[in-house]
């Protein structure tokens, strides 16, 4: 069973005292140092997935341990998102040993075992050239199939996952040059002869542990998104919206003749 759900965030400015949220319809990540030399009217994207695996422990199964499940953040095409967060804090429901997770390196993922669904805060902390605020992110730990009156199964798990894109206006020089041409990312056009200085690196790539998830353990359950997927699932619902829209205008139709052959019969 999967579910997913797809929506594009951007960002607009934001006082220094908010921390932008991807509940809103519109969320940007800004960078308040102005030492930081900024180059205006560009962006960077960096798309993004976050959700849950559950897998059913069939005969397993206890009252209080029925499931064990994985909680995650990952790039949307599994590469590698540490080139610009941090690390994640994963909050979870305060029944559990030590209920708030710090995760500091990729993969940003708490596995854990349990019987019930609760929210969990996924809190998103950026490296200094790149955001000065965390981002919270939250989900719904799911375990069971939508279609609760089928049967629970151990050889597909449940899987719930969201796509977004945190948008980085106005970034700073340091931080482009640092990420430039790095996969994770959406990477702007630049203005007609402006040219980067020399990459920086965040740390030594030789002694760095692998960061993607391209061979995750769970990857073969994890759910592919693209503009492609997001623009068919629009026109359909955008079909399913008509048809409704012409059914509904038959019934009007069909009730204003009924309505004006009553009207005539009374008239007689």
């Amino acid at each position: 069973m999967t579910n997913s759900s797809s929506s594009k965030k951007q960002a607009q400015d934001q006082p220094e005292t908010s921390e932008p949220t991807l509940k809103s319809l519109k969320a940007k990540m800004t960078k308040s140092d102005e030492k930081q030399k900024k180059l205006k009217d560009i962006e960077i994207s960096v798309p993004i997935v976050y959700g849950n695996v559950a897998f059913w422990l069939g005969k397993k199964a206890s009252e209080y341990q029925s499931h064990k499940w994985a909680v995650y953040v990952r790039g949307a095409t599994n590469e590698d998102i540490s080139v610009v967060v941090k690390k994640v804090v994963f909050q979870l429901h305060s029944s559990f040993n030590n209920p708030t997770r710090v995760i500091e390196e990729p993969p940003f993922e708490v596995s854990e075992s349990g019987w019930g669904e609760f929210e969990i805060a996924m809190t998103l902390h950026f490296h200094s050239d790149v955001c000065d605020k965390p981002l919270s992110l939250y989900h719904h730990l799911k375990l069971y199939p939508e279609d609760e009156s089928g049967p629970l199964t151990m050889k597909k798990p449940v899987v719930v996952e969201s796509y977004d894109e945190i948008v980085f206006p106005d970034p700073s020089e340091s931080f482009l040059a640092r990420v430039q041409n790095h996969p994770a990312l959406t990477f702007p056009r630049l203005p007609s002869g402006y040219n980067l200085p020399a990459p920086m690196q965040l740390e030594d790539t030789g002694k760095k542990k692998r960061g993607d998830t391209k061979d995750h353990s769970l990857g073969q359950w994890f759910m592919s998104f693209s503009e492609a997927d997001e623009l068919l699932q629009l026109a359909a619902a955008r079909q399913q919206v008509q048809a409704h829209i012409a059914k509904l205008r038959r019934q009007i139709s069909l009730l204003e003749g009924q309505n004006q052959t009553v009207k005539t019969g009374s008239d007689l």
